[in-house]
């Protein structure tokens, strides 16, 4: 249990102990709250809630104050209850408790933080979901790693997570996909024919053109479109996979739209919201009645040459999900669908599903900077730099972390020559060193020819340094740190929590030596046992950022 929610508990209990007790008069408790105060002299906790009883109980908010702490001072993972004006209450964890965390941290291991809101409950979160029609971008990247991460904080929060790519199979895009790749073969075959401007033009797609040249020579040229589309969405698709492997993001489901017109869901949708009077007529097209649901206008579902405009599956695929029973769905998109999104929930409304249990999450764009420069990226056209190349470049790891460095309403500038600098410059390598300086420690004392579980049975009350409590109290801030991810399907969070645990380790590393020859033994081996866990810590939090947690750089 988080140790703010513990001291809730207490607090609600310390209030009605009092007015057992006559010190407070009786009254109906309402909610109460613990919060982290600004300034640390003030504690590491502290309570306003006495200020919100003073009209219930007639009392000054002080002595309300005192009368509750006076309920609380034999709890044994507090060292210090005081009451400070104009009527708030400072609590202190007692050192034994703190003290305590090394041995929680080395217990609990991968599970350390872990939190139970999600327990019994159903989860999916959609992210990536790119056409098939081009290698993975920055874009899409950064819908992926933050989908990947907010996942991972979900399943240590309790919840059963589904993590799926919406494989966009069907539509305009295909067809145009095909069409690339039948123009690319035919020059192959000494053809004098061009792509128009609206082909994808990348050298992947002329790539795919030769490789059907060389297995089949000229006998496909009478083949239709379609045949190169499918071939080439399929190569495409794993391409994508393998990527996004590389980086750490392995779905779940790859749910594919073309099913939604295989088995009728596409059809059977658009008939429910005919026969609910959702949709019209007009110009031959079909129109949803978006403005039944507060859009500025109604908006076109089917066109008038039958074709389903993007709305219409998206608007299914939705529906699907509802069925599935999902208790929480939460989709990462691109700032494109700003104005979409909450046309498709419309019609998952319109359907009869109330679609309180969908969250979108909409993230800005990512802007490649080298040497200073910004790159120009367009899928189309065939000038961007691919996850591959940047995989390459900088590795998995950067690209994990800066993608999730800002929250979802900023812009990120991913600076090429900041991802691969060995300095702390770099929180990648700021954080990352702190778990390869905990290993070094390890490496120098078996070295030095000590037992290696020397420190089993350390005397962690000696563990009394303030950089070595200001980094346990901030390990204690993780369980916190998941849940507001969670709460607001945010995964910066833990990226901001990761480089601030950093921040405190690094000086503690400095301050409290292990094998310096000055160092007592008994501290000693309390150290270690301190930086066992900090290691650990570290490897948990990578591991929630889907980072490697290295041990030597």
């Amino acid at each position: 249990m988080r140790i703010d929610t513990q001291l809730e508990i207490d607090l609600r209990q310390a209030i009605k102990n009092a007015q057992t007790a006559g010190t407070l008069p009786e009254f109906e408790i309402p909610e109460v709250s613990i919060e982290k105060p600004r300034d640390p002299e003030n504690g590491d906790y502290a309570t306003p809630t006495p200020l919100r009883l003073a009209k219930l109980a007639r009392m000054a908010p002080v002595k309300i104050a005192q009368a509750i702490a006076d309920q609380m001072t034999a709890l044994d993972y507090l060292g210090e209850v005081a009451v400070a004006a104009p009527g708030f209450i400072n609590f202190r964890l007692s050192s034994a408790y703190i003290q305590g965390l090394v041995e929680q941290i080395l217990e609990k291991g991968m599970d350390f933080g872990s939190i139970n809101i999600g327990a019994g409950k159903k989860a999916q979160v959609e992210c990536v979901s790119a056409n098939p029609t081009g290698p993975i971008t920055l874009g899409r990247t950064r819908g992926g790693v933050m989908g990947d991460t907010l996942a991972r904080a979900m399943r240590a929060a309790g919840y059963d997570v589904t993590l799926e790519y919406y494989y966009n199979d069907a539509g305009r895009q295909i067809t145009m996909l095909g069409e690339s790749v039948k123009t690319r073969y035919l020059q192959q075959c000494g053809q004098d024919i061009e792509l128009s401007d609206e082909h994808y033009q990348g050298a992947y797609i002329t790539d795919i053109a030769e490789e059907l040249f060389q297995q089949h020579g000229e006998s496909l040229q009478d083949q239709p479109s379609d045949y190169f589309g499918d071939i080439a969405k399929d190569q495409i698709s794993q391409h994508q996979k393998e990527s996004l492997k590389s980086i750490n993001i392995e779905f779940d489901v790859y749910f594919r739209e073309n099913s939604l017109y295989e088995d009728g869901q596409v059809w059977e949708a658009l008939g429910i919201l005919e026969g609910k009077g959702y949709v019209y007529e007009k110009d031959g097209a079909k129109w949803f009645r978006t403005t039944d649901f507060g859009d500025d206008k109604d908006r076109v579902i089917v066109k008038n040459t039958g074709e389903p405009t993007y709305r219409m599956p998206d608007i299914a695929y939705h529906w699907n999900k509802a069925q599935r029973g999902f208790d929480l769905v939460v989709d990462f998109f691109g700032p494109d669908h700003h104005a979409t999104a909450p046309q498709v929930l419309m019609g998952v409304q319109a359907l009869g599903y109330d679609t309180s249990f969908v969250r979108t999450v909409l993230h800005q764009i990512v802007s490649l900077v080298r040497s200073g420069e910004q790159l120009k990226m367009s899928t189309r056209r065939g000038t961007y730099v691919t996850l591959d190349e940047l995989v390459e470049e900088v590795g998995p790891d950067p690209i994990r972390y800066f993608m999730i460095s800002r929250s979802g309403n900023s812009e990120i500038i991913f600076d090429l020559d900041l991802a691969v600098e060995q300095s702390d410059k770099n929180p990648v390598y700021y954080i990352q060193n702190a778990l390869v300086r905990c290993a070094g420690i390890f490496r120098k004392w078996e070295e030095a020819g000590y037992a290696p579980d020397a420190d089993k049975d350390a005397d962690l009350s000696l563990l009394t340094h303030e950089n070595e409590k200001r980094f346990l109290l901030k390990a204690l801030e993780l369980s916190n740190v998941l849940e507001l991810m969670v709460d607001e399907s945010a995964p910066h969070h833990i990226s901001f929590f990761a480089y601030e645990l950093a921040s405190m380790f690094h000086p503690t590393y400095e301050t409290c030596r292990v094998l310096h020859s000055e160092v007592p033994e008994d501290v000693r081996l309390a150290r270690l046992r301190f930086y066992r866990a900090a290691k650990q810590l570290f490897a948990r939090v990578l591991d929630l950022m889907g980072m490697s947690a290295p041990e030597v750089m």
